[in-house]
């Protein structure tokens, strides 16, 4: 199969990476794509180009793009446990499958995102509190190890399988993933928002909603003062009724804004007039699926708002005893900073999760994004200070900035999943440019 020299970035846009890139159709071709000899950079797995950094990123090396292998190749309505490709979507699986009555157990924000690449980051959704992180709903992976050979892993073989899940594709290709799909009574949620004050009010606010199946926080992150934390909450629950899906037309961002579209100014003041959109004594409402998981996917190329330089994304979570100060010092620190976008997330995790390097843990999850201009490298580090202290960690999907050093503070698990690597993979034919960034093939 022929390759060619492609430009590859990061949903960011801030990193992006030259490679020769494989493209196959069918199954069979991606077989003898990945056992072809590698260069001295060797191959990198790319699936829906959703994560925001460099983990999907070879440059200089070699990459095979898994888009096309999208199949569904079983599903078993008595268990739920569906059998796909690693190219197939979160939308694809919604709209074949929300009609019969099933969900995909996890997703995150993004229908586009891929099954292969929620294994490779071990995603979480707005109901991970409840239902913990994708793998954990995985029974099964069919994947060709670095060398070629084929091997079948459960959770029962637990160290691959942990070093798989959120292994950001290191481990090897995954061809086949089978997982347990969970019914529904309908195609909608019944959505409760809820106007918040400040951070005090909105810890509390989720506290009492934590038993519900999804929980998601808007945050104001340029808000200061009396208003630091203002927010909104949602929290949502299945409900009964048919399966209908509405039509809706998806708008898009045909071009890169200028970089004066987004300052502070417009900033903060689109965030308050979002948050006055929701009444002061709240309001509850019937949400389509799609719409209340995948809010963003209406407006196709939304990354392009922040122009040609793009954006990175800062995901951190911190345990629930050291939060609340911790949540703040982050909150001040960005709103001091005018560099905050006008999408922030706040949720609650639980403890759930399936591999080494996942990021969950149970705590509060704050995540935002900044446009790529100069500073933006001191303000990331010093949140990671934040996180660090707090007992945090930053999110590998998301992350292009974090340092090594940082890295293996934050994940102590690090020390395994490096030894699986070095088991399975010791010519390191399987690399990316975060595996080079963040040293993970160097001695411990």
């Amino acid at each position: 199969m022929n390759k060619a020299s492609l430009t590859l970035a990061g949903w960011g846009r801030a990193t992006c990476a030259t490679t020769e890139a494989v493209r196959p159709e069918r199954f069979t071709e991606a077989v003898a794509a990945f056992r072809a000899p590698a260069g001295e950079r060797g191959i990198c797995l790319h699936a829906g180009g959703r994560s925001y950094g460099d983990c999907a990123l070879n440059d200089g090396g070699e990459t095979l793009i898994t888009t096309r292998l999208d199949r569904v190749l079983a599903f078993d309505e008595t268990t739920g446990i569906i059998q796909v490709e690693p190219g197939v979507t979160f939308a694809r699986l919604l709209s074949i499958f929300l009609p019969r009555g099933f969900l995909a157990p996890v997703t995150p924000g993004t229908g586009f995102a891929t099954i292969g690449g929620a294994v490779a980051n071990d995603v979480h959704g707005k109901n991970h509190e409840a239902d913990g992180s994708f793998a954990q709903h995985v029974t099964e992976i069919d994947m060709l190890l670095p060398d070629g050979t084929q091997r079948t892993i459960t959770p029962a073989n637990t160290e691959l399988f942990r070093a798989t899940a959120a292994g950001l594709g290191l481990t090897g290709f995954m061809t086949r993933i089978a997982f347990r799909m969970k019914r529904v009574p309908g195609a909608s949620v019944t959505v409760r928002e809820q106007r918040v004050t400040d951070l005090d009010g909105f810890l509390d606010a989720m506290a009492e909603a934590s038993g519900a199946p999804y929980s998601v926080g808007w945050i104001d992150a340029t808000a200061r003062g009396a208003s630091l934390g203002r927010g909104i909450l949602e929290v949502a629950e299945p409900l009964a009724g048919d399966f209908a899906t509405p039509t809706a037309k998806a708008s898009a961002v045909p071009v890169d804004l200028p970089g004066f579209a987004l300052n502070p100014l417009s900033v903060a003041a689109f965030n308050a007039l979002y948050w006055r959109r929701v009444p002061a004594q709240g309001r509850t409402r019937p949400v389509h699926m799609a719409k209340f998981l995948y809010p963003l996917d209406a407006i196709h190329g939304w990354n392009r708002i922040y122009g040609k330089r793009g954006f990175y994304q800062f995901q951190c979570v911190v345990p629930y005893e050291t939060g609340p100060a911790a949540l703040r010092d982050l909150l001040e620190v960005i709103g001091a900073s005018r560099q905050a976008s006008f999408l922030a997330v706040l949720k609650r995790m639980g403890a759930g999760r399936a591999g080494y390097l996942s990021f969950p843990m149970a705590g509060y999850t704050l995540a935002l994004d900044f446009p790529n201009k100069p500073g933006i490298e001191e303000l990331y580090t010093r949140l990671c200070d934040i996180t660090l202290e707090a007992g945090g960690r930053v999110y590998l999907g998301k992350d292009a900035l974090l340092s090594p050093h940082m890295f293996r503070l934050m994940y102590p698990e690090f020390a395994q999943f490096q030894r699986i690597l070095d088991d399975i993979d010791p010519a390191q034919r399987l690399q990316s440019a975060m595996a080079r960034r963040l040293q993970l093939r160097a001695p411990l």
